[in-house]
């Protein structure tokens, strides 16, 4: 398959407390936090690795749905609009390994951005999928 022009992980703000013990990826034990780490962490190191190609990861907030529940404090249409706007404005700053909030970067936690962590997370999902990302 070829690779996209862009790529738009959804993460969470639930991402901060995620472990970087990669065990419970194999072993079906990571939380939702762990799982937002890992996703921003995938989202981080494909920006840096694949030449041309944008990779962001957005965390669309606390919004009223099912998973969130009806007393989540944030906005629906609001939610949606990060995404929309990275997958079709041409001129987004930065252009690739964004992690994104309402239209605004935001500085995920060291873990995310540690690209020894992220190329642990790339063996071990491609250990799990046995598709490689070259």
């Amino acid at each position: 398959m070829a690779k996209p022009a862009r790529l738009i992980y959804l993460s969470s703000s639930m991402h901060r407390t995620g472990s970087t013990d990669l065990r419970r990826l194999t072993d079906g034990t990571g939380s939702y936090d762990d799982t937002k780490l890992w996703v921003t962490s995938l989202a981080l190191a494909l920006a840096s690795r694949w030449e041309g190609v944008s990779s962001h990861a957005v965390d669309p907030g606390w919004v009223p749905t099912r998973m969130g529940g009806s007393a989540a404090p944030d906005d629906l249409p609001a939610g949606s609009q990060t995404q929309a706007w990275l997958a079709t404005h041409s001129d987004v700053t930065p252009g690739t390994g964004g992690y994104w909030y309402h239209l605004k970067t935001q500085t995920p936690p060291p873990a995310a951005r540690d690209e020894g962590f992220q190329a642990h997370v790339l063996q071990a999902l491609e250990s799990h999928t046995g598709v490689l990302l070259d």
